[in-house]
């Protein structure tokens, strides 16, 4: 056995009946590829010091730090030291997020945006370490719900806008070149056809795509089919047959990209 597998772990939990997810993990030698979840994602780090980027720039996350990511958000990540980080994540759907918020008095319209990926905040990672242990198994559905509501609330109010922010629209071809691989991201979509898409060169597009979405084509159409996989998995579709319905070549090949995203396997993830 080698020495990243004695010295890494991860515990990994999905909830049944709502959409929230938690990695319990510590990683010495593991990188995530640059990636972006389809949910709110609230990270607390317990020991060590990990180091991200994100929105253009590199980030790092000590002991007592929380993070936070609006969906789709990219960011990757490693440890900043030889010892590497323990750390929590909770993923929590947005429509979560709005039931949530949806009875908050003054509250304006639109979904909350997290305006810096790391905060030290006490009280943040108070309520994040009590949200994490309300999802064990022994906690009562009710007592969940209350953590859930407490923590979510907590977020906004201490570290969101309290407004919708303007969206700054990308430029016509990348978000056309984008819709094209939102649509055919099972089929082998080239660079020829998302520039015939977006009506520019192939390097053009590739460095706006990137510019705008903060990941390339190729990523984002990978991202794309390990969402997928990842719901046939939840859903109880086995691993092997996962992978070939979500466009990769066999299970060891979603397996190894599955972890540079996520950090567990698709089988972790099935067991969870």
């Amino acid at each position: 056995m080698g020495h990243n597998e004695r010295v890494e772990w991860v515990r990994y939990r999905r909830l049944a009946d709502r959409p929230v997810e938690a990695m319990h993990a510590h990683f010495e030698q593991h990188s995530y590829h640059m990636h972006s979840h389809d949910t709110y994602s609230f990270g607390l780090t317990e020991l060590g010091a990990q180091t991200f980027g994100c929105r253009g720039s590199r980030r790092t996350s000590a002991a007592g730090m929380v993070m936070a990511f609006n969906p789709d958000e990219p960011h990757d990540g490693h440890a900043e030291t030889e010892h590497g980080f323990t750390y929590r994540i909770i993923h929590i759907g947005p429509s979560l997020v709005t039931d949530v918020l949806s009875d908050q008095a003054g509250r304006s319209a639109g979904m909350p945006l997290f305006t810096e990926p790391v905060l030290h905040d006490p009280v943040l990672a108070r309520a994040l370490d009590r949200l994490y242990n309300s999802l064990s198994d022994e906690a009562s559905a009710l007592a969940k719900d209350e953590a859930l509501a407490e923590t979510v609330a907590a977020l906004v109010r201490r570290a969101a806008m309290s407004a919708p922010v303007p969206v700054v629209q990308p430029l016509a071809n990348v978000r056309r070149a984008r819709e094209l691989l939102d649509a055919e991201y099972l089929s082998a979509v080239g660079a020829e056809d998302l520039a015939t898409a977006a009506g520019c060169s192939r390097f053009a597009l590739y460095r706006a795509f990137k510019a705008t979405y903060g990941m390339s084509p190729s990523d984002y159409q990978r991202l794309l089919r390990l969402r997928a996989a990842r719901r046939l998995i939840a859903s109880g579709t086995a691993p092997a047959e996962a992978a070939v319905r979500s466009g990769f070549a066999d299970q060891a090949h979603l397996t190894r990209w599955f972890r540079r995203y996520y950090g567990i396997t698709p089988g972790t993830y099935q067991r969870a």
